[in-house]
């Protein structure tokens, strides 16, 4: 019985250790360094004009109007949440869908319908598969570098700017691979929308 005390009191010490390191100090230090470190990125990346936050780099928003470039499909919910007054909240979830799945190649043939008809001039050109499928997340905030320069004419016209300005505007919202090995070159949509809208202040081509 004395040595289970013994060992009991020790298991309580050692509870009250690790809790201490791994629930309050470790995560407080992280915090700290990150708040340091690199801020903006600690803080959720959060794109902020004159006060106003327009959303996250690090997750993708649906654009659909004929002005704005399009991301990836998105699967939005706006029925089930509700914010403290009552006010519906959007949420995003990914698809879960198989690519065998009908419903998926009615997703992919809708989206090429609508990708098509907003954009004659490409007839003859292979829609970038990142234009008519989902990512994994649903929350994709990036794009091919192929499927934004697809959408190039649609947005001068629209915007009233030439096409040299909107490449422009997407050669300096491009993301180059990590670490210059993974993945590929990307194209952050939120960031192109909002120098579009003239919210984010973009270099003009010379």
């Amino acid at each position: 019985m004395k040595r289970l005390k013994g060992v009991l009191s020790r298991s309580i010490v050692f509870f009250i250790i690790f809790t201490l390191i791994y629930g309050v100090v470790y995560p407080g230090m992280m915090t700290g360094v990150a708040q340091v470190v690199f801020p903006d990125k600690a803080n959720g990346s959060i794109i902020e004009v004159d006060g106003k936050k327009y959303g996250s780099a690090l997750l993708g928003q649906q654009f659909t109007e004929d002005t704005h470039m399009w991301g990836r499909i998105m699967q939005i919910d706006t029925a089930t949440y509700k914010d403290a007054e009552g006010n519906q909240l959007m949420y995003a979830f990914p698809a879960n869908l198989s690519s065998a799945s009908e419903e998926y190649g009615a997703l992919i043939a809708e989206r090429v319908v609508k990708i098509q008809a907003a954009h004659p001039e490409k007839a003859n050109m292979l829609i970038p598969v990142d234009l008519v499928t989902s990512s994994g997340s649903g929350l994709d905030p990036s794009i091919s570098v192929a499927a934004a320069n697809y959408q190039v004419e649609r947005l001068a016209k629209n915007n009233n700017l030439s096409i040299e300005e909107v490449e422009s505007i997407i050669e300096q919202c491009s993301e180059s691979r990590f670490l210059g090995v993974f993945g590929e070159e990307t194209v952050n949509v939120l960031k192109v929308n909002l120098m579009l809208d003239g919210i984010l202040d973009h270099e003009k081509p010379e």
